[in-house]
């Protein structure tokens, strides 16, 4: 009887030891500016998160939970001036994963297409969604310069498995809540939905701003059904007791590409959602079926870690203000004015012209262009007549097309506003592409044996037929126009422009090069776009000095449609914004000499600079150098990335930037050895994967 006395406590701390999850501190620097304590069965943490609006010192407080069938977030804190808000409690990160297949099989111009895919629909074949179970294993503390990320092992998903990760900023009240998972199987494409959850009732009101940027609010009810809700800013907010917590997630890399930007009610809130999530929770979702186009969703490669995340942003006020300081993230999705520089996007299939021509009410603004100037665009390059229209005649409509075509641009420009006619002709080269000029051109498509290439019109003055490659090489030299491969290497141009890269067409100056746009969408990757960015590198090292310039490759946009997410920029060097009916060469020589830079928006670079010499500049250099850059931002960063090439290799070089903190301005100088190579250029992004990337720097 006196050994069992003897051996109880042992055994209840042997019990102990074995619900409560190891904690492993190694990675954590106390110097990084956090806290980190363990208290028994919690492990508190606490972070300079910054000031507040009113201008007071805040501190932000994590409690985990290290018991495993307990809520992973024991607590979550904000202390303000000296006052300690409990923001939320009894919480845990809540993740959707739907698992579908992707059809590595497509073929497109003889290009097997891989996961290089847009062609594909996930949702029209069986798929399955699982929750992300977490089975607490161990939790780690990792410190990254001003990041620090919290890593608790044991999710697992259907064929996926991996870790909840939470990560803090100094410096900020934001947070990042991620599943990073992967999986052996092959084949896969994946969308996901996610949030905070409990069961008890944490908030008391829910506040969100309507896709026509009113704020609004309801109650939380305790027990009501969960609902989906279209929002701008792609933000919903929980008021509790003593604050509100925002949650949204990252503003592009969320947005899997589409035809169309819709809003499709991308938040939720309330009880059971998707009949999977047990409590009440608040959250970001996506509508599996899309656009009911191609909805590829994103690509899951095996052994990947894809990151399904969210952010957060504590607060201590009240009534919904939080969300003025979410849109600051963002510029209040719009592109900021900078000095110098004009914004400028391009590749729309709005069919303005036909729903004038086909007499659809129309109000005296279209939307779209509400959208764009609402957004901060000053100039949107169109591509018309995609479907509708007669590019390749009969010469009475084609004409009579494009005269409105005019009409209506030169109508709708005014102010800080251009708007410019282009079209994505699809014809003579091969692929798909798209062309401008800098004033209005009347030509069609077509040209039958023995019809002039050029004459004079009686209504339209000089008019061109193309009939095949040499005729559209000759337009565009005697028009000055400029023609690129669209989506270069995915969708209609699989293939292009490697297939043609030496045909004198290519080789002209009159060929740009390609454009820009995070396409397909992969969540483990840490840069947006790179099928793109890697041609800009091969082109570079094919020996001509071509461009590429962001494009966005959406067909409708209104004004409450989830237009920011899905959109880019070129931000254009130019003295002034030209007038319509003076053309718009400037317009064209900017992108041509490569003076720009482009965007997701939420990072600008000003000026990039190699020995005085900026992006589309040949700069002349012996060995080691110096890259200055200008750079602000919004998100804290994560990374520069400085890629040059010598013809035959292309070499990068990355530098961390999670010393930074979320809104700065800095002038960076990067020593680099640029022996033997023959051009340069730079990216930069961020922790949400926003980025911006300039043209090349030629080299001598």
């Amino acid at each position: 009887m006196r050994i069992t006395y003897l051996l109880l406590p042992f055994l209840l701390i042997a019990n102990l030891v074995k619900a409560q999850v190891p904690v492993n501190l190694s990675g954590w620097e106390k110097k990084s500016g956090v806290e980190v304590n363990q208290d028994g069965k919690l492990l508190n943490i606490t972070w300079m998160a910054g000031e507040s609006p009113n201008g007071n010192d805040r501190t932000g407080g994590i409690s985990i939970s290290l018991e495993k069938e307990a809520p992973l977030f024991h607590r979550i804190m904000l202390n303000e001036g000296g006052d300690s808000h409990e923001i939320a409690s009894a919480m845990d990160p809540v993740f959707l994963l739907t698992v579908g297949k992707r059809n590595l099989d497509v073929e497109r111009n003889d290009t097997k297409l891989g996961w290089t895919i847009f062609f594909d629909n996930p949702s029209a074949s069986p798929f399955e969604t699982y929750p992300v179970v977490l089975d607490k294993e161990d939790v780690q503390v990792v410190s990254e310069g001003a990041q620090t990320r919290i890593i608790v092992g044991g999710a697992e998903a259907g064929p996926f498995t991996g870790a909840i990760e939470i990560t803090l900023f100094r410096g900020s009240p934001l947070v990042n809540m991620a599943a990073v998972m992967q999986t052996e199987k092959d084949s896969l494409a994946i969308i996901y939905d996610a949030g905070l959850v409990s069961k008890q009732q944490p908030w008391e009101k829910l506040f969100w701003s309507d896709p026509q940027d009113y704020l609004q609010d309801r109650g939380a009810v305790s027990g009501e059904e969960a609902q989906t809700l279209a929002v701008k800013y792609r933000t919903i907010i929980g008021q509790g007791e003593e604050g509100s917590l925002a949650v949204f997630p990252p503003p592009h890399q969320y947005f899997y590409p589409l035809d169309n930007c819709y809003n499709f009610n991308h938040t939720w809130f309330g009880t059971g959602y998707r009949d999977l999530v047990p409590g009440y929770g608040i959250g970001i979702r996506h509508e599996l079926l899309g656009d009911r186009r191609w909805v590829p969703w994103f690509n899951a490669p095996p052994h990947t870690k894809q990151r399904l995340n969210f952010f957060c942003l504590l607060s201590a006020e009240k009534d919904g203000k939080v969300l003025e300081e979410v849109k600051q993230f963002t510029h209040e999705d719009k592109y900021l004015p900078v000095p110098g520089y004009y914004t400028m996007s391009s590749h729309f299939h709005t069919e303005h012209t036909d729903d004038v021509l086909t007499h659809k009410p129309l109000p005296e603004i279209p939307g779209f262009v509400k959208a764009f100037r609402n957004t901060g665009v000053n100039i949107v390059h169109l591509g018309e007549f995609h479907g509708p229209g007669s590019p390749r005649g009969p010469e009475i409509e084609r004409f009579s097309e494009l005269q409105l075509l005019f009409a209506e641009c030169e109508r709708l420009s005014s102010g800080n506003f251009l708007l410019l006619p282009g079209e994505e002709p699809n014809n003579f080269f091969g692929g798909h592409w798209m062309n401008i000029f800098p004033n209005p051109v009347y030509w069609v498509m077509s040209r039958d044996e023995g019809e002039a290439f050029t004459e004079q019109h009686p209504v339209y003055g000089k008019i061109y037929r193309i009939g095949d490659t040499e005729d559209m090489m000759r337009l565009l030299e005697e028009e000055k126009g400029l023609a690129w491969t669209a989506h270069p290497r995915i969708k209609g141009s699989a293939g292009y422009p490697d297939k043609y890269k030496d045909e004198a067409f290519y080789r002209s100056d009159r060929f740009l090069g390609g454009a820009w746009k995070a396409m397909p969408a992969d969540l483990s990757q840490d840069r947006l776009g790179t099928r793109v960015l890697d041609l800009l590198d091969d082109m570079a090292n094919w020996g001509q000095k071509k461009q590429v310039i962001a494009e966005a490759d959406l067909f409708k946009v209104e004004p409450e449609y989830e237009l920011y997410g899905h959109m880019n920029v070129n931000y254009l060097q130019m003295e002034e914004l030209p007038e319509f009916e003076d053309g718009w060469q400037p317009v064209l020589d900017a992108m041509q000499q490569g003076k720009f830079f482009s965007t997701t928006g939420e990072i600008l670079l000003p000026s990039v600079t190699l020995n005085g010499k900026g992006p589309g500049e040949t700069a002349a250099v012996n060995g080691k150098a110096t890259l200055t850059a200008t750079v602000s931002w919004t998100f804290p960063l994560a990374f520069a990335e400085i890629i040059s090439g010598d013809g035959k290799e292309v070499y990068r070089e990355r530098i961390s930037l999670k010393d930074t903190e979320a809104f700065g301005k800095k002038t960076f100088e990067f020593p680099v050895n640029l022996e033997n190579r023959k051009w340069v250029r730079l990216e930069v992004w961020d922790a949400a994967v926003n980025g911006a990337f300039t043209p090349c720097i030629w080299l001598e």
